[in-house]
């Protein structure tokens, strides 16, 4: 399967999307085509070798709008895109002002007599109506060829036979256009009066424009979150030769293996690892991490973070395409052109908006011609209706409050593959955590060592064992031992019981309870100390020599400083929290009681996680599993949302939709918070748009004047089409106030 990025051009409304969605999804072997209004891109999903980009271009022009490849997401690309559509805003700026003078001036002419303000007799339509309609007549023409664009799009697409926002604008004023052409002929060969909307028709145009700018204006807002993180990344670098000189390089020029110089304050330009120097490093723009993190030789360092104080030299081993950064910008780009599912509803009324529209107002203008009224009274509600209706504000709703949502996410560390991850996190209310490296530390310590003995003896002679072990606590028990290692000789690991080996002639035998048993180790007051380390939900390893026990290890991967105060946030949420762990128990449950967690599932070996996850939802629970994204891949995948806790190294997590770029379970609470506002910001925003169409389309056909109200003026009806959209995106930037609550979280050590 290949999926392309197409960058669309022409799109004014909802409509425009749903027009070319269907006329792409028609083309061979294309199994998904979603536009994005807000963004003006298409993601398109075909079978390999199925179709050519230049085919899918093709079908979009065809439907009467313009595509091509969607570049590089680069700082070069996107500045020059950004420098493009600043020029067209200008443009559109001019526009827009050159309207509504024209307009202004237009209108002062038409209604000067009627509210007795200061005019030449020559352009008082009352008593002299062949010269003032003339003058009526030239002064729409330029407003008119100021506003021609969004008349031959809407002639265009009406005549292609899937009309858009700017065919209700065409029809609606072009009628009153012609119209009042027509009385002006009749003015002239007659000499009576007729009524004449050439100021409705002029004035209609220049507002829509003002609107379309004003929505043009609050659209750029949306992606500022993504502008950030790809200007994080510096345009120059100090590369260091093999000569050890420093040259000043282009950041796109530097290839893996190149010695790079970073002196204090700079930015890191692309990952590596620390080879000289230490520093401290600001990675907040990146993980959300608002402390700076020591780096030193070994350290790896991510290209956009920000060298906080000291000199380091680092070796690049990521760069272009696939640095961390730049998996972070594709994710996000991918992230806001999705559809959340919330957009099927609109996407299905907008596809059939303009006809209906159209359809609305003819039938509503002939039934008060039916009815006995004038036809300028008909022609009011027909052209009323026309303008009022907006598929402007029903496509905006949801892809401008994503493209914020999730530029917001990753501003805080948090990636959204998907509008469909963004919402299904607010939907859920259970979440699984896995206990390694989620609620913990992920770094067991060895906190106990009881002995009958001497400590660093026993300490040596556990060591001396590990180092040959492959077990996830043998470092633990290594960095423990500040002793030397001794030689072992014979070594053997018994799967499922601990190691044996022979140190300077004894047998020496190191595990769990069971290999004591297995090697008959003599019974000991120990045992019975070690029992309380247990009930405290640290894991015992026994240490014996010559069949006799000599000390018990008390082993603990100590739980994160922010995993008590994340989980009672998240319960306060009303999400259930549950811990998933193959450990025992007893050792389970001490560990779900220091993070505040009552459900326990233990002794879950890892293929049984997604069967656990899977038992849930046929409790009809609604899940998020959250894990490292490797060994959690299945229940990843079977939960309703994965969600992967990583660093800002490793942030291809293939298995899971929601990626946390650290290592904190705050990040979870954000994730789930953000999720909520947006998915709040998404339901006000479709409220507004079907309250609108929904409260002023009545209007528009006259059932105030039925109730003795006023008749709705097109003028009007057009500023608040103009402004329905410029709500819809206003709304969605107020997202942008989003702020984390700060977890009270217990003091610790700096160390």
């Amino acid at each position: 399967m290949t999926a392309e990025q197409f960058k669309i051009n022409g799109m004014v409304c909802a409509s425009c999307a749903q027009t070319i969605e269907k006329a792409v999804s028609k083309l061979p072997g294309v199994t998904v085509a979603n536009v994005n209004l807000a963004a003006e891109r298409m993601k398109v999903e075909f079978a390999d070798q199925a179709l050519a980009p230049a085919e899918v271009i093709q079908a979009v022009v065809n439907a009467g709008y313009g595509a091509e490849l969607a570049q590089e997401l680069t700082q070069e690309n996107v500045a020059a895109e950004q420098n493009e559509k600043a020029v067209k805003l200008t443009q559109q700026r001019n526009a827009m002002i050159g309207a509504l003078i024209g307009a202004a001036v237009l209108m002062y002419v038409a209604m000067a007599g009627d509210l007795h303000l200061p005019t030449v007799m020559w352009l008082n339509p009352m008593m002299a109506p062949a010269t003032a309609s003339l003058a009526e007549l030239i002064l729409a023409l330029p407003v008119l060829w100021l506003g021609r664009d969004y008349l031959i799009k809407g002639a265009t697409t009406l005549f292609k036979g899937h009309p858009n926002m700017d065919s209700l604008v065409f029809v609606g004023t072009g009628t009153a256009f012609l119209y009042s052409l027509v009385n002006t002929v009749l003015i002239w060969t007659t000499g009576t009066q007729q009524p004449l909307y050439f100021e409705a028709s002029a004035t209609i145009l220049a507002l829509i424009m003002l609107g379309k700018y004003f929505e043009a204006l609050s659209k750029q807002k949306t992606t500022t979150s993504m502008t950030s993180l790809l200007t994080l990344v510096p345009k120059m670098a100090d590369r260091v030769n093999a000569d050890e000189t420093v040259q000043s390089v282009p950041v796109n020029k530097l290839q893996v293996g190149d010695t790079i110089l970073v002196k204090s304050g700079q930015t890191i330009p692309v990952d590596g690892q620390v080879l000289t120097g230490q520093t401290t490093v600001d990675e907040s723009m990146l993980t959300g991490e608002s402390l700076p993190i020591t780096k030193m030789s070994g350290d790896r360092v991510i290209g956009g973070s920000t060298n906080k104080n000291g000199q380091i030299t680092y070796q690049a081993t990521h760069v272009g395409s696939d640095t961390a950064l730049a998996h972070i910008v594709k994710l996000v780009s991918d992230a806001q052109g999705s559809k959340a599912p919330i957009a099927r509803l609109a996407d299905k009324i907008s596809g059939v908006f303009v006809p209906v529209i159209m359809a609305i107002a003819l039938v509503g203008g002939l039934a008060w011609l039916i009815s006995g009224q004038s036809l300028a009274f008909s022609l009011t509600i027909f052209v009323s209706v026309l303008v009022i209706a907006c598929p402007c504000a029903l496509g905006l709703a949801t892809p401008t409050a994503i493209m914020v949502g999730t530029g917001l996410g990753a501003k805080h560390g948090v990636l959204f593959k998907n509008g469909a991850a963004l919402e299904q996190l607010a939907q859920l209310d259970t979440v699984v955590l896995d206990k390694t490296g989620t609620i913990t530390q992920g770094q067991p310590q060895v906190t106990d060592v009881i002995t009958n003995g001497e400590r660093n003896q026993v300490l040596q002679l556990a060591a001396s064992l590990e180092y040959y072990s492959d077990h996830p606590l043998a470092s633990a028990v290594i960095d423990a031992a500040a002793a030397q290692r001794q030689s072992v000789t014979n070594f053997t690991t018994l799967p499922g019981l601990g190691v044996t080996g022979q140190i300077a002639g004894t047998t020496v035998a190191l595990g769990n309870a069971k290999l004591m048993q297995q090697q008959n180790v003599a019974a000991s007051p120990l045992f019975d100390q070690a029992a309380a380390l247990s009930t405290a939900g640290k894991t015992l390893i026994y240490v014996a020599q010559a069949q006799k026990l000599v000390g018990v290890l008390g082993v603990t991967d100590p739980i994160k400083a922010d995993s008590p105060a994340a989980i009672k946030r998240l319960q306060h949420l009303g999400v259930d929290v549950v811990m998933l762990t193959g450990d025992n128990r007893p050792t389970a449950e001490a560990i779900a009681a220091q993070a505040g967690i009552k459900q326990v599932i233990s002794d879950v070996l890892p293929e049984g996680k997604a069967d656990a996850i899977k038992a849930l939802q046929q409790q009809g629970h609604k899940v998020a599993m959250v894990g490292d994204g490797i060994n959690d891949a299945p229940a990843l995948v079977q939960a309703e949302i994965g969600v992967a806790i990583g660093n800002g190294t490793d942030v291809a997590v293939d298995s899971a939709e929601v990626i946390l770029m650290n290592s904190d379970l705050s990040s979870l609470v954000t994730a789930r918070e953000l999720s909520r506002k947006t998915m709040i910001n998404i339901k006000e925003n479709l409220f507004w748009a079907f309250f609108y169409n929904v409260l002023g389309i009545p209007v528009a056909l006259g059932l105030l004047y039925l109730f003795g109200g006023p008749l709705l003026n097109p003028m009007i009806a057009a500023g608040a089409m103009g402004f329905s959209s410029v709500t819809v995106v206003l709304n969605a930037l107020r997202l942008n106030r989003f702020k984390i609550k700060k977890l009270t979280l217990p003091e610790r050590k700096l160390s």
